[in-house]
């Protein structure tokens, strides 16, 4: 079982907790099965930058960043070093906490 906090940017919007066993979704579709909006306008097949998030605490639950995601990352706004794209950060099996910080998405408005 894993416990993910999500933490906002974005004002006016307060951190959430979800419980999941959805070994194999990523965090993208675990958010997204939870009513927790992630942009990603190439439809979750790492090849834009719109579902970059910030992994706080956690990675050694998901896949490792690869060269191609951390390509895209570059490409995001504001990127910092525990950048990932919500579509590459896969659970894999085990138990544990992952927390997430979602960048402000308002920028994202009328694309």
């Amino acid at each position: 079982m894993y416990t993910i906090k999500i933490n906002f940017e974005q004002k006016g919007l307060e951190p959430q907790t979800i419980e999941t066993n959805a070994i194999g979704d990523s965090l993208l579709e675990i958010l997204l099965d939870n009513n927790i909006e992630l942009h990603h306008n190439c439809g979750a097949v790492c090849a834009c930058s719109t579902c970059h998030l910030y992994l706080e605490k956690g990675d050694d639950f998901v896949e490792e960043l690869s060269d191609k995601e951390e390509d895209f990352i570059d490409r995001a706004v504001n990127p910092r070093i525990n950048s990932r794209l919500g579509c590459q950060c896969v659970l894999q099996p085990g138990s544990g906490t992952i927390e997430v910080t979602l960048p402000d998405q308002t920028q994202f408005l009328g694309e």
